[in-house]
């Protein structure tokens, strides 16, 4: 069966729509649904590579089930928040729901950005104060 390219979503699928993506594919083999929610990677030939193990777990978490017992009330399942991020292929930097939520940022909080040679810093600034403001 070939793919387009357009058709594999960007972003690996999580929580709710990723359940409804898998409900969809029930007729497929559990690698083909992996590769239809976005859980592949090129490795350094160019080559696809399933990613079975994070599949897996996304599925868990978003069904709520969560195998070390750190389930929170009233969660609602999704990706943890596990410190690392990807450039995604827009060369967007994307920093999850997961990160604002444990830092209890509300819509309208900006941000000071300082780059070095390798690393990206961001800096709570006063959400009344605009950073362009001197």
């Amino acid at each position: 069966m070939s793919r387009k390219k357009k058709e594999l979503p960007s972003m690996p699928l999580v929580g709710e729509a990723l359940i409804k993506k898998v409900k969809e594919l029930d007729h497929l083999r559990k690698e083909d649904k992996a590769r239809a929610c976005g859980y592949t990677t090129l490795n350094e030939k160019g080559l696809e590579r399933v990613n079975m193990v994070k599949f897996q777990k996304a599925l868990l978490a978003a069904t709520g089930l969560e195998l070390d017992g750190k389930t929170e009330a009233g969660s609602r399942g999704g990706r943890n928040a596990g410190y690392r991020v990807t450039v995604q292929a827009n060369g967007n930097l994307l920093i999850g729901s997961a990160y604002t939520k444990q830092m209890d940022l509300k819509p309208g909080d900006a941000f000071e950005i300082s780059l070095g040679r390798k690393q990206i810093k961001l800096k709570l600034v006063n959400s009344e104060e605009s950073p362009d403001e001197s």
